[in-house]
């Protein structure tokens, strides 16, 4: 299902548990997707969900184009199928002329080309009145916010309708890059600098945004963690690419030995069940824990330490240098993984020879040896 394209009715369920404030991982895992497919369409639209398209109540219906196309069949006039629909003789003849002629007209034919050709989007306020999306621009980059420019415009055009504009059609015109209204450049006057816009305190589903139940303090890990003494205590982040794409990096405290996680969305259930499957690989006397930072993949912790035995501790509040080896080592990755790259493109295999090969390389806080060799010395002085 993952390599099939998103049909109406999963999009209108994308868009469902999007408003709902569910993450994109979240969302791929539960329609099938992956997540990068998932993240061009909310990305494409700006985070703002489409309206439903409905049909004119002045348009033809299926239902008057069946019966233009018996009275076609009938050889009847088009003055007489116009007077039996109660539509204008000239309405009836351009819908014959513009699907194919009386020869060629097909009542379903016909209503699918008109559907599809409805789709010209409206233009929206600050496309139809130049004077003020130049006022609008001009505001944001004296970092005005949508809503103080919309604030400031009712008071200074109180009687002037066509100077006034919501908010949140600032904010679909600087998103959505195809309306073509205010330049992609806007946005870095945003006090949040986002690419979307996010349903308003949006979290993982059932957990509150920031808050990760029973975190166990960096504060409280034993003296064997911090001096790096024993070996099998390890750090671990994720590394982010473009469209919602990730890989997870765990770095070993003693030997700064590494290894890379394939993992399929930022979500808690991906990244939990990804890393317990790679952890348990490992002899039990080299998972003996993990720290992380506060982010919400992490939530569901207490799996992670059911399945490997490994205890879970939390950094403090943006305080990276609290995993340094790991964040180290994630700018060294960063040769291999660009930023702004598909990170999905990489195959498990990959990560492993990637693994590899820094694993082999000498590290000065090493005293140029390398943190496989480390590892394995270390691993047999404790047998």
């Amino acid at each position: 299902m993952t390599g099939k394209k998103l049909t109406e009715p999963l999009k209108a369920e994308l868009w469902r548990r999007w408003k709902s404030g569910e993450t994109v991982s979240e969302i791929a895992r539960a329609l099938g997707k992956r997540s990068g497919s998932i993240h061009r369409v909310v990305v494409g639209c700006g985070g703002f969900a489409p309206p439903a398209r409905r049909r004119s109540v002045r348009a033809l219906t299926l239902a008057e184009r069946e019966e233009i196309s018996r009275g076609l069949c009938a050889q009847v006039t088009v003055r007489q199928i116009a007077g039996r629909l109660g539509r204008a003789p000239s309405s009836v003849s351009r819908e014959i002329a513009r699907h194919g002629g009386a020869q060629r007209y097909r009542a379903s034919a016909a209503d699918t080309s008109a559907w599809d050709r409805a789709r010209r989007p409206k233009r929206c306020k600050l496309a139809q009145n130049s004077r003020l999306a130049q006022l609008v621009a001009h505001k944001l980059t004296l970092n005005w916010s949508p809503q103080q420019i919309c604030g400031w415009l009712e008071e200074e055009f109180s009687d002037e309708d066509s100077m006034r504009v919501s908010h949140e059609t600032i904010y679909r015109s600087l998103f959505i890059q195809a309306r073509g209204v205010l330049k992609k450049e806007l946005i870095g006057h945003l006090r949040v600098r986002r690419r979307m816009r996010r349903v308003k305190n949006a979290h993982p589903v059932g957990k509150p945004g920031g808050s990760i139940p029973d975190a166990v303090s960096i504060r409280e890990r034993p003296a064997e963690v911090l001096d790096r003494a024993v070996p099998g205590h390890w750090e671990g982040d994720l590394i982010e690419g473009s469209k919602n794409t990730y890989i997870a990096t765990l770095v070993e405290r003693h030997s700064r030995f590494v290894m890379l996680v394939k993992v399929p969305g930022k979500d808690t259930h991906s990244v939990v069940k990804a890393l317990s499957q790679k952890m348990r690989k490992l002899p039990a006397e080299l998972r003996r824990s993990l720290t992380w930072d506060r982010g919400s993949e992490l939530t569901g912790h207490k799996d992670f330490t059911i399945a490997t035995d490994a205890k879970v501790y939390f950094c403090d509040p943006h305080c990276p240098w609290q995993r340094g080896s790991n964040e180290n080592t994630n700018g060294l990755l960063r040769q291999y993984f660009p930023k702004r790259t598909d990170l999905s493109a990489h195959s498990q295999a990959h990560l492993d020879a990637v693994a590899l090969q820094m694993n082999q390389r000498p590290r000065e806080t090493l005293g140029f040896k390398t943190p496989a060799f480390k590892l394995n010395l270390s691993v047999a002085l404790t047998d």
